[in-house]
Parts: structure tokens; sequence; C-alpha cells
């Protein structure tokens, strides 16, 4: 197994064995679901008008929640400098770490979307381009989390400024997919949502890699 896969299996491993993997950020989906629909009282037509855009704020806040130890932990205990003399680059670990992160919380996130959207009064003809468009929308926040989390490295309350960091680029991909929900529901096509979504994963994807990978290397200056 060459290096990338290594640190990927690496990464998927310490998720579940140091964090409980996506537990926490489900467990927090889940509670916004439910209080969400307690507090908006017997007005179910006015929730589901609200619905998509929801489901979407409560995707990008449960995201949020296991981005601080993404390299604090390996900055703390050394793994990062063992990192910068292997066979990978800074770009290939952020790539790799961001990949982890997204196949042990972005994805299981996408999938509790589901019951989040059924709660929350979404008709059952969209669950299937909810979760399409949340397993987009979660790769897009794990690269911009990724930046975040590389730029917070070794900071004083690194939650907190990976917080101010991100959440304003988090919102481009949730106004596209949430329009694509809106626009299948009006009778339109969600493709043009779609499109411009796809479009944030591919500037997240690009920036959040190089951009992580100056911070790695900023952290050991």
């Amino acid at each position: 197994m060459n290096g990338a896969g290594l640190l990927l299996r690496r990464e998927m491993a310490l998720a579940w064995n140091g964090g409980g993997g996506p537990l926490l950020a489900c467990g927090f989906l889940l509670s916004l679901a439910v209080i969400v629909p307690l507090g908006a009282g017997p007005q179910l037509d006015q929730l589901a008008n609200l619905a998509p855009g929801l489901v979407w704020l409560a995707l990008s806040l449960a995201s949020l929640l296991t981005l601080e130890r993404l390299f604090e932990r390996d900055f703390e205990d050394g793994t990062l400098d063992l990192l910068a003399m292997g066979p990978l680059a800074d770009e290939a670990v952020v790539g790799v770490k961001v990949l982890a992160h997204w196949l042990t919380i972005g994805l299981p996130l996408a999938l509790m979307t589901l019951p989040v959207g059924i709660s929350l009064g979404l008709a059952p003809d969209q669950l299937p381009l909810l979760a399409a468009t949340a397993a987009l929308g979660a790769l897009a926040f794990s690269f911009t989390g990724g930046l975040g989390a590389a730029l917070a490295i070794g900071a004083r309350k690194g939650g907190l400024l990976i917080a101010v960091i991100v959440l304003p680029l988090f919102l481009p991909p949730v106004i596209f997919g949430a329009g694509a929900l809106v626009a299948q529901a009006d009778g339109r096509s969600p493709g043009p949502a779609l499109a411009l979504l796809a479009a944030c994963v591919l500037v997240a994807g690009v920036v959040g890699v190089l951009a992580g990978a100056a911070g790695l290397r900023g952290s050991r200056t």
C-alpha cells in the first residue's frame, strides 16, 4: 500500500478510535431536526417552505464540530513533522486528510439529512436530490474546513478561529444546495444550482488543498 493509502487508512481509523467517528456530528444534526419542528409550532406548511435552508444550515453547522482535531492532534504529538519527512507533499497530506474527513464525517451526515428532511416536511420525491446535494456540499465543507483547520494550527481557541474562517466560505454551497431543492419544489430544473454547487466543490478543492498546505508549512516555522 502506498503512502497516501496508509495515511487514509490511519485517518479513518483515528476518526473512529479517537472521536467516535460521525456520532457527535450526526447526533447534533438529529437534535436540530427535533428542536426546530418543536419550536416552529403547528404551522407545518410554513416549516416545509423553510426546510431546504434549515437542512443545509444544520449540515454546515454539524460539519464544523470535528474540524478542530483535523490537524491539531497531529501537530501536538509531532506527526505532522514526521509526515513532512515522508514521501507525500503537504498538498497530498491535506488532500488525504480531507478525503478521510469526508468519508467518515461528511457522507454519514449526508445520509442523516434524509430523516432530517422528513422531519422538517420535505416532500419524499425531494429526498434523492437532498442526499446527492448534501454529499457534494459535505465535500465542499470538508475542503473548506481543511483550509481553516490548517490555518488555525497551534492557535488558542482554534475551534472558534476555524468557525470565523470557514463559516463565510460555507455560504455558497448552502445557497446553491438549498437553491436546487427550492427549484425542484417549484417545478423548475435544479440543474443550474447543481452545476454551481459542483463548481463550489472544485474551487474549494483547489483553494483548500493549496492554502491548507501553506498552513502546514507555516506551522513548522
